[in-house]
């Protein structure tokens, strides 16, 4: 999180409100709809026909067929989609530094594929694997979530992955696994602000999920957006993405997934444990130390035109209030 001296905070860098239209079509691209429809089932929304929205050069085969082959998830929101201009244009992702255009100016370099993730821990099948056996047999699926960072801001976008379960289910987790851990690839050739003299963050990027918060049918890897792969400044080749919690909580460019019986500490309960919990679920009832948490700026949102909406608790997605029932949520924040 970019930390900022005010009590509410602001947008200072202005993200401008570009024409977009984002085109919604069947599999084979035979129909069209504009980017703030609903999209019905068995379509998925692909991006703009610019270089920005094509698929990473390094995308092997394998992937592009599977990411085209994705299917619309049956549950939708009726939110208007984030413009994709601003989805890859506009993020937190430190490793390429601290400023929200920094990571899409600076991650060229980092090279996404090949791609391996170290299963780990309380599990029956450990190993080292290679992303396309990961998904190998797993029929992807497009998901439209709302994205609520700590800082006050949100978006929505429409994510292309596989529920986190299913991968789990497939390693046997065993009885003792009772959180699951997961850290971010370290490669400071690539990823300049790993080698930064002035960071404070110790690298790898770590993050973690009780278990029955992992196993839930909303928790999302993701290894594409808007029909295409994951930009490296969104996390490329595989993120998670868990649509309920502040946005930190969504850890990129995943390395190891590890499943322990303690919870595992996480990197910015490290940094400012009074600031950051380790649940970090979105809750207007309980602010952040410096600013208010009761409303967020829903992106694109001009300096004279501000687009500030009450926030929702757990995002909106009230689905998951039983997985806290009878936890003091001041507490376990």
């Amino acid at each position: 999180m970019l930390i900022k001296r005010k009590p509410q905070l602001t947008e200072a860098d202005v993200t401008p409100e570009a024409i977009y239209q984002a085109r919604r079509q069947f599999m084979k691209g035979a129909f069209m709809l504009g980017a703030g429809a609903m999209l019905p089932s068995g379509m998925v929304t692909a991006a703009p026909d610019n270089q920005d929205g094509s698929f990473h050069p390094q995308t092997p085969a394998w992937l592009k067929q599977q990411i085209q082959n994705s299917q619309s998830h049956e549950q939708l929101i009726k939110d208007k989609l984030t413009p994709y201009s601003t989805v890859t244009e506009y993020n937190n992702f430190y490793e390429f530094g601290f400023s929200k255009r920094e990571p899409a100016r600076l991650s060229g370099e980092f090279a996404p594929f090949p791609w391996q993730v170290e299963i780990a821990g309380e599990v029956a099948k450990p190993g080292h694997y290679h992303l396309e056996d990961l998904l190998k047999g797993i029929q992807l699926e497009e998901r439209i979530y709302r994205l609520r960072c700590v800082e006050a801001w949100s978006m929505v976008i429409p994510w292309i992955g596989f529920p986190l379960a299913s991968l789990l289910k497939r390693f046997e987790p065993t009885s003792r696994a009772k959180y699951v851990a997961f850290t971010t690839v370290v490669r400071p050739e690539q990823m300049p602000a790993q080698k930064s003299r002035f960071s404070t963050i110790k690298w790898p990027y770590v993050e973690g999920l009780r278990i029955d918060e992992a196993m839930h049918p909303l928790t999302l890897m993701a290894v594409g957006l808007y029909g295409k792969t994951l930009p490296n400044q969104n996390g490329a080749p595989f993120r998670l993405v868990v649509p309920w919690k502040y946005g930190f909580k969504s850890i990129k460019s995943i390395v190891k997934i590890e499943l322990t019986e303690k919870q595992p500490p996480t990197t910015w309960s490290q940094i400012a444990p009074q600031e950051y919990g380790f649940y970090a679920n979105v809750n207007p009832n309980v602010d952040h130390p410096r600013w208010t948490q009761k409303e967020e700026r829903r992106l694109p949102s001009g300096l004279f035109k501000p687009n500030i909406i009450p926030t929702q608790l757990f995002n909106g997605y009230d689905e998951v209030a039983s997985l806290y029932e009878g936890m003091d949520l001041s507490r376990n924040y």
